[in-house]
């Protein structure tokens, strides 16, 4: 049921919201001159998959956790992008294909050794990774990886279709703070 909407969703939204996407792409070519951003992420049973989202640092940037970056790293339309959580509407794409959920655990970096274990010990990685969740609105990021993973668990086994549309609908509204970059 989950991934027939997810695939409804992901599919109107990048439809309904082409103009929106073209115009950041289009107002990242002068930010970044690469509007698009692609990292190997951690999927479903542990399997790579690309992650595209919007650019919102510096090309330049090392291949971290946002925790781990500076913010001096973040461009103007970048923060622009963070604060209003646009920078996440490319990962529909992945949405349509399968390799994410529009609920679920955010996917990890495979260099997050720590997230990986503790993800892996809560049984996390049974599902597809996701673009917002219960950590997300509860301001919970992969600072804290055991806390995350703890979050991540609990979310699976609680989820259910109310449960789904709250966490769409707080992340749309603006609860939760996303990744963090630090100072």
């Amino acid at each position: 049921m989950f991934r027939v909407l997810d695939f409804v969703f992901a599919l109107l939204g990048l439809v309904c919201g082409f103009p929106v996407l073209l115009i950041i792409f289009i107002i990242g070519l002068f930010d970044t001159g690469s509007p698009i951003f692609r990292q190997e992420r951690v999927g479903r049973n542990k399997k790579p998959f690309v992650l595209v989202k919007f650019r919102t640092m510096s090309v330049d940037t090392a291949s971290v956790a946002s925790h781990l970056a500076s913010t001096s790293s973040i461009t103007p339309l970048g923060g622009f992008l963070r604060k209003t959580k646009l920078d996440e509407l490319p990962q529909l794409w992945n949405v349509l294909k399968g390799e994410m959920s529009l609920v679920g655990p955010r996917p990890g970096l495979f260099n997050q050794t720590e997230l990986t274990q503790a993800r892996d010990a809560k049984g996390v990685f049974a599902v597809r990774p996701g673009i917002t969740g219960l950590a997300q609105i509860s301001d919970i990021d992969m600072s804290t990886p055991k806390l995350l993973a703890e979050t991540d668990a609990k979310m699976i086994q609680s989820l259910s279709l109310k449960n789904y549309f709250v966490y769409i609908i707080k992340t749309v509204t603006g609860s939760g703070s996303g990744d963090r970059v630090k100072g």
